[in-house]
């Protein structure tokens, strides 16, 4: 694979693992067995039967449990320690046989793209359980698995269009994380009501 094609792959793999990685492995998996995709020696083990199958398995499991609110904020929870490390490993071995000291560079980044991802994703599926309807949910759960599969095509098969989401996302990341931030700025400089109750008194 060229340059372009393996940051595409090393990249986008990473970043759709936060939104959900066994939707990731497992299609990058089938894809590649199927011919549909062709991955690089390094991402050979995703097409083995035995890991898509497991990867696809897992992801049915996530697909029940994003649709229902009180579950799928503790199981994005869980997933924190799953998706960021597997983005990483996915980043080290798309990048193939470089030196170790690029291997590591990618992991760097590619776990910090798949926690950005996540993180996002978290966010979003957090205000929106507050919902009292399940169909805003279900729609965004749905939303989200048809982009980390649109993701998986367009990561190997058109690397200029997978380079421009992530920069489209990286733009509205980088807007969000401040929106956030300035949410829990808000929170912290309001005056606990015990304090205000007690200036009234004096």
């Amino acid at each position: 694979m060229d340059t372009l094609s393996t940051l595409s792959l090393a990249l986008g793999s990473s970043w759709a693992s936060g939104i959900n990685v066994y939707a990731t492995v497992g299609f990058l998996g089938l894809f590649g067995r199927l011919g549909w995709l062709s991955l690089p020696e390094s991402l050979h083990a995703l097409t083995h039967p035995l890991v898509f199958a497991i990867a696809l398995f897992l992801y049915l499991v996530e697909f029940v449990a994003d649709k229902i609110p009180a579950i799928d904020s503790l199981w994005d929870s869980i997933q924190t320690f799953i998706r960021v490390p597997a983005g990483a490993v996915l980043a080290w071995a798309a990048v193939g046989g470089v030196s170790e000291e690029l291997k590591v560079a990618a992991a760097l980044i590619g776990g910090s793209l798949a926690l950005s991802s996540h993180a996002t994703k978290s966010s979003l599926r957090a205000a929106v359980n507050l919902s009292p309807e399940p169909f805003s949910n279900w729609f965004l759960s749905i939303g989200e698995d048809l982009l980390v599969v649109f993701s998986v095509w367009a990561m190997v098969s058109h690397p200029y269009l997978m380079l421009g989401i992530l920069v489209i996302f990286l733009l509205f990341f980088a807007w969000f994380a401040r929106w956030i931030w300035g949410v829990f700025r808000r929170i912290f400089r309001r005056k606990p009501p015990l304090e205000g109750q007690l200036h009234s008194v004096r």
